[in-house]
């Protein structure tokens, strides 16, 4: 009897939980259309070593040959064709460097995200609480919007030099001071709440009133605005590949790639057509993704979407 009653309970979770995902996805298309998107993105470039051959293998006797695709005869091959996107001027697998491209963008768009929210947030939450250190440190994050953040990626570039960390440390500067000031509107309006004047008048502390009070009501717009740095770090990692001023031309990033396609783009245009398509599609997915997210975090606009 327990066990019947085990598995009724278990069948009538199961099909109360998946009501709710059908009826999340349907309110939500583009959160879920553009999560999957990532989502394969994510596992391709996990599992690059298994779905595309060595990016940095070298075969000059094949390069620059178009992709098979687009010299398919019925159903056979010319022998002139090589790899699903053709090759390089160097002779190297377009295919895998786009593949392996796909690591470098998610590892500097997640990791600059990651940064900037989380150094962004600690300062926010205390610019937005404290007056002094207000006045201080929100000078200095006006200073840092007032440069544009691709000269100033460049000039941290130039200190630095070139890697992938560094690519990282350098994009996620500029980008801390737009959490910062994220962080402190919120905080500014949720610490005249009367919850909080309560905590205050009852002798609570004051790391205790912003990470248990405070902190809660800024996860939603953090994590819409967190979508957005992302997006951001991916355009400016492969802008910094373009102009020579990120990863190592050896690394395979799009951005390098796009910079060495450039040169043949009239008469070889898959060298830079597919990393281009796939930079431009993760963008959008990321982009979409952070709309998506603020409909769906948003009590107003939820509401209205009902």
């Amino acid at each position: 009897m327990v066990a019947v009653a085990g598995d009724v309970f278990s069948e009538g979770t199961l099909q109360r939980r998946t009501a709710q995902a059908a009826e999340f996805a349907r309110r939500n298309p583009t959160v879920v259309v553009s999560a999957s998107v990532l989502l394969a993105m994510a596992l391709m470039a996990t599992f690059a070593t298994h779905l595309a051959p060595d990016p940095m293998a070298l075969n000059p006797a094949v390069r620059l040959k178009p992709p098979c695709m687009m010299e398919a005869v019925g159903f056979e091959f010319t022998t002139s064709c090589m790899g699903w996107f053709g090759t390089d001027h160097l002779g190297r697998d377009v295919y895998a460097r786009t593949v392996y491209g796909a690591r470098i963008s998610l590892t500097v768009g997640l990791a600059v995200a990651a940064l900037s929210t989380a150094f962004g947030l600690l300062i926010g939450l205390l610019a937005g609480y404290v007056r002094l250190f207000d006045a201080i440190v929100m000078r200095v994050m006006d200073g840092l919007m007032a440069i544009p953040s691709i000269l100033l990626a460049i000039a941290l570039m130039a200190l630095f030099g070139s890697s992938v960390q560094n690519v990282i440390i350098a994009i996620s500067i500029p980008e801390i001071p737009r959490v910062v000031r994220l962080v402190r509107a919120v905080v500014l309006t949720i610490r005249e709440m009367p919850y909080v004047e309560a905590a205050v008048s009852s002798g609570t502390r004051l790391p205790k009133i912003l990470f248990r009070h405070i902190l809660p009501n800024t996860f939603a717009p953090l994590m819409v605005q967190a979508t957005y740095v992302c997006a951001a770090a991916v355009i400016v990692e492969a802008l910094l590949s373009f102009l020579g001023a990120g990863t190592p031309p050896e690394i395979p990033s799009w951005g390098n790639m796009m910079a060495e396609g450039r040169v043949y783009f009239q008469i070889k245009s898959w060298m830079l057509f597919y990393p281009g398509v796939c930079l431009a599609l993760m963008v959008l997915m990321v982009n979409l993704l952070g709309d998506g997210l603020r409909d769906t975090l948003d009590p107003r606009i939820a509401r209205r979407m009902r």
